[in-house]
């Protein structure tokens, strides 16, 4: 547990989240800032590209392969986040109907087929990774692995975050007698 004192606050206020729980939050709140931060790059490319365009009647030829490469890290990384944030679209209705005797595994039958999921992006975003590395993007002179490597990345954060789920459901359920 870590203390800390508020401006205003009459007493500490106790943070009694287990330490992995803060490492998680903290790797969560990273990958939204760098999925916003490419969104405001994103939105300044295409600014540039409409203005070489009409205003200057050059087009700007890397606008293309940046933004192709730019949306990849926003989507995986979004999508990383959306399984710690439990955000994603899910139809439970059949499982949220069934007794907790039920319930209980079929959540944690979802936190494995996530897990395993999650490990063969994982698996196969480093396979494209490995294998394009000396491959270039054209026009911009970078690896063929920057576009493979959010892939790898959000499999990674995927098994992480659905790992960091599952064992947190088994340990209330210990707790509660389940």
């Amino acid at each position: 547990m870590s203390v800390s004192q508020e401006a205003g606050d009459a007493g500490p206020k106790i943070d009694a989240r287990p330490a992995a729980e803060k490492v998680l939050d903290w790797l969560t709140w990273a990958c939204m800032v760098v999925a916003g931060t490419l969104l405001v790059i994103l939105v300044a490319i295409f600014g540039w590209l409409v203005f070489g365009r009409y205003v200057l009647n050059s087009t700007p030829t890397w606008v293309e392969q940046w933004s192709l490469i730019i949306v990849a890290y926003v989507t995986f990384l979004g999508a990383a986040v959306g399984i710690r944030r439990g955000t994603h679209l899910s139809i439970d209705f059949v499982r949220e109907a069934m007794p907790g005797a039920v319930r209980i595994p079929l959540h944690l039958l979802s936190d494995l087929m996530m897990i395993v999921f999650g490990a063969f992006m994982g698996w196969q975003g480093w396979l494209l990774v490995a294998t394009n590395v000396n491959r270039i993007v054209p026009l911009i002179n970078i690896s063929e692995s920057w576009r493979a490597a959010p892939v790898m990345v959000c499999g990674i954060l995927i098994v992480l975050f659905a790992s960091f789920d599952m064992l947190a459901r088994i340990q209330r359920g210990i707790s509660r007698g389940v």
